[in-house]
């Protein structure tokens, strides 16, 4: 018989089930299972004596192990679990599962050490969907608006963006690096006359950072569109995008969401608050008694990055914040600038994480070279600036994260919101 998942059961009609043993209370008359798959859960009731066969292989099982059951399920008022059981007729057993190394109270290195069993949970099952449904619906929108995706290399044969924080390695007989990011060929693409593309992959930094937001290797989500007239365009577009992707995770999974991690989901109204960086300091100051040291007032330090959650909340009623006019020292070289030089770009902070930087970028050849000289960086992005010398349409375009959308929508840190968290002591599995 063709497998049924749990949740599509109808009751009083014979049925196969498989799924993991949640729960085994083995009695000297009856046996109770609790058999969980993707779906949902459902007990399962042996009468021993009805059924000594089933009553044998029941006494071998132990939790966790793999079972596929069949057998018809009848409704009973007296079961907890969704008022519904199934009186198995056949049980295979698919696997046996040993004594689980994971108790509750694990700590999160052991945890990690065996993600694939600490990944057993409702919670994190309901965090990867949540995942899938946020980063499908971030795609239907760009594909609804004329987007292509594409697919860029993460061999890559320079240092991108800058010689630092990167993962060197030995490619055949030269050296190659793992991609920092898309950006380069995204803009390779704007130069190829794509006009509206989008990316979905891995990125790598080689970040010595210990912090409950940061990982060596995460997934991106990057766009970049061309014909813009400014930043705001870019901004404009990324609260569309915003917008319509949490609308979808509210309309699936909201209830649930807040039901098991305890935070709402807020779809924000647009358009989203901006402010200058100067500005952000200064209401800071006046508001929280916060002083950015002077050698940092060019960027957003840390403390003031968990602050701004405060402080768009106090001010704008809102739950993000756009934050522009950085420093060009502080700004990536391919950020366009205006007449008085500062760089045409953004952060977008997101309940007090950065969640974005995006920006128009500098299409005109000979600035774009300029600019990347005075970061040192002429040599190593020869191959990239080659993309602006046959003509290039004025574009912007920013990347998001994947996985710190996730833990911000959830309010868990890193290493729990990813599939496998890799850092600078993280390896394995």
């Amino acid at each position: 018989m063709k497998r049924t998942y749990i949740k599509d059961i109808v009751p009083g009609t014979p049925c196969t089930v498989s799924g993991f043993i949640e729960n085994l209370r083995n009695k000297r008359t009856m046996a109770f299972l609790v058999v969980r798959d993707v779906t949902g859960k459902l007990q399962l009731t042996v009468e021993k004596e009805k059924a000594p066969e089933l009553a044998a292989i029941v006494d071998t099982l132990t939790l966790e192990s793999v079972i596929t059951v069949t057998g018809t399920v009848i409704e009973n008022e007296y079961v907890k679990l969704g008022g519904r059981e199934m009186i198995p007729e056949s049980i295979t057993v698919e696997s046996h599962a040993e004594a689980l190394p994971l108790g509750p109270d694990a700590n999160i290195d052991t945890r990690l050490d065996y993600r694939w069993i600490d990944l057993r949970t409702e919670k994190n099952l309901l965090m990867f969907r949540v995942q899938t449904c946020f980063v499908g619906a971030m795609r239907q929108y760009l594909l609804e608006n004329n987007f292509s995706e594409i697919h860029t290399p993460k061999l890559i044969g320079a240092a991108s963006e800058s010689g630092a924080d990167v993962f060197e390695l030995k490619y055949f007989d030269r050296k190659a690096y793992l991609a920092q990011s898309p950006q380069f060929y995204k803009q390779m693409a704007m130069a190829a006359g794509f006009e509206r593309i989008f990316e979905s992959g891995p990125v790598f930094r080689a970040e010595k950072s210990f912090t409950n937001k940061h990982t060596t290797e995460f997934t991106g989500f990057d766009l970049e569109f061309s014909y813009i007239t400014s930043f705001e365009d870019v901004m404009q577009m990324e609260e569309d995008l915003l917008t319509y992707a949490l609308s979808r995770v509210k309309q699936e999974y909201g209830e649930k969401i807040e039901e098991l991690f305890g935070l709402p989901v807020i779809v924000p109204e647009k358009p989203f608050p901006r402010m200058k960086l100067a500005d952000v300091y200064a209401e800071l100051r006046e508001r929280y008694g916060y002083e950015c040291p002077a050698s940092e007032m060019g960027d957003l330090t840390t403390d003031a990055e968990r602050l701004t959650a405060r402080l768009a909340k106090e001010k704008f009623g809102h739950e993000f914040l756009f934050i522009t006019d950085y420093s060009a020292e502080k700004r990536a070289f391919y950020h366009m600038r205006d007449e008085n030089g500062v760089p045409q770009g953004y952060d977008l902070i997101w309940r007090g994480v950065e969640i974005t930087t995006g920006a128009q970028r500098e299409h005109r050849y000979e600035i774009l070279k300029k600019q990347a000289e005075e970061k040192g960086l002429g040599e190593d992005v020869r191959f990239y600036l080659e993309f602006f010398r046959y003509g290039c349409p004025p574009h912007g375009g920013f990347g998001l994260g994947v996985d710190r959308l996730t833990m911000l929508l959830t309010g868990l840190p890193i290493k729990d919101a990813m599939f496998l968290f890799r850092g600078p002591n993280r390896l394995n599995p």
